[in-house]
């Protein structure tokens, strides 16, 4: 199950104005907008109010308008109207992030599975959307089969990311990885999702690949059994924390 229309290929950096403040940037702006909507969306599945609701619904005109702001293809009424759509009630309406399971598989060569996406041409390691019945170890397994015909066993869990924070998203998800260790099978391309699939060494791996500055290294530093801890988001200054509760 291909998810590589959630990934962008743009690495995001930290722009500083010249006062030293962070200056404000697309990644910015998307993230407002999907916090405010994400919000929203939750506050409409809950309230009762008719007074609240006119309330979170210009709010969610707001968070379109930001959206729109950030990416000129989209059109902000159209946008309120598709996030319209998606609001449940009660529970079921509560807005999470999507998740996705990813996979860094090593063979007795040291080198490392990869999958050329069918969608975008881009090289990355086996990834697809958490499917509903599956374990997020399970997924992992299950997407290395079917998307590269090999079999696979668990080593441990080496990664979990905020895909917006991180610049590689363009939707809130969060990124969960393991590390995989190659036990069989042969490599087959799945005919819809994958172009090409391959195991490569570090001197020898294929254009273009998506953020490989970012984890390449890491990634063959673990299949080849290095100590590399679990990789998680820092913690920034907590948003949701006030004065009166120190």
């Amino acid at each position: 199950m291909s998810d590589a229309a959630a990934f962008d290929v743009a690495e995001v950096t930290s722009d500083q104005m010249a006062d030293g403040e962070e200056m404000i940037t697309e990644q910015h702006l998307l993230r407002w907008s999907e916090m405010l909507s994400a919000l929203t969306r939750t506050g409409l599945a809950f309230t009762e109010s008719l007074y609240e609701r006119e309330r979170y619904e210009e709010i969610l005109e707001l968070a379109a308008e930001i959206r729109a702001a950030a990416d000129e293809t989209i059109d902000a009424s159209v946008l309120v109207e598709e996030w319209t759509k998606t609001i449940g009630h009660g529970v079921p309406g509560y807005v999470t992030p999507k998740s996705t399971v990813g996979a860094l598989v090593g063979n007795d060569d040291g080198e490392l599975l990869l999958v050329k996406r069918a969608d975008s041409g881009i090289w990355l390691y086996p990834t697809g959307w958490a499917d509903v019945g599956y374990s997020p170890a399970e997924v992992a397994v299950k997407e290395v089969w079917e998307e590269t015909g090999i079999k696979s066993q668990i080593k441990r869990l080496v990664g979990v990311h905020d895909g917006m924070r991180l610049g590689f998203t363009r939707i809130p998800l969060y990124s969960i990885v393991f590390h995989l260790e190659a036990i069989g099978g042969e490599l087959v391309a799945h005919p819809l999702e994958c172009a090409d699939v391959g195991f490569f060494a570090r001197d020898s791996l294929p254009e273009p690949m998506v953020g490989a500055q970012r984890w390449v290294d890491r990634a063959f530093s673990i299949i080849q059994g290095e100590p590399v801890d679990v990789e998680f988001d820092s913690v920034r200054t907590n948003p949701w924390e006030t004065e009166h509760h120190a």
